[in-house]
């Protein structure tokens, strides 16, 4: 088991490595752009662990107490899949509006395209917990409706 650990552990810490090389070769010399990357550097794990751990925690709990059975599973995927279309969206979503646009997928209605995304999700989760209960049966078996013959 310590082999493994350390054959997991020295590729990560060479990719810490670079990574640290590749950001000293950015941000030196200093300059007004390096100032707001240290801002997201460390923003982004502050918002995280203060805004939205706690958050997903909450709902998480609550979906886990106050849901039925059957609804658990698909609105709980539900969740966590509008948790990362938002997240992936987010940098998009930021950009000032009317700010200089780059071809490809930067010039996509991000907006839009988030939320045609979510109510294509939410309607797989509603499908998904009617189809449950149309397929089990009567007697809250899971076979299909048929006779008992």
């Amino acid at each position: 088991m310590k082999t493994m650990r350390l054959l997991l552990f020295l590729p990560g810490l060479a990719a810490l490595a670079w990574g640290a090389v590749l950001f000293s070769e950015y941000a030196f010399p200093l300059r007004p752009d390096v100032l707001g990357t240290l801002g997201w550097l460390v923003g982004g794990p502050l918002a995280h662990d203060l805004l939205i751990a706690p958050l997903v925690g909450a709902v998480g709990f609550a979906l886990s107490r106050f849901l039925p059975e059957r609804w658990k599973t698909p609105v709980t995927t539900g969740a966590v899949l509008t948790g990362v279309l938002t997240l992936l969206a987010f940098p998009l979503l930021w950009r000032p509006f009317g700010a200089a646009r780059n071809p490809g997928l930067h010039d996509a209605d991000t907006v839009t395209g988030l939320l045609v995304s979510l109510a294509v999700v939410w309607l797989g989760v509603l499908v998904a917990v009617f189809w449950k209960r149309l397929v089990s049966g009567k007697d809250g078996s899971n076979r299909p409706y048929h006779s008992r013959d």
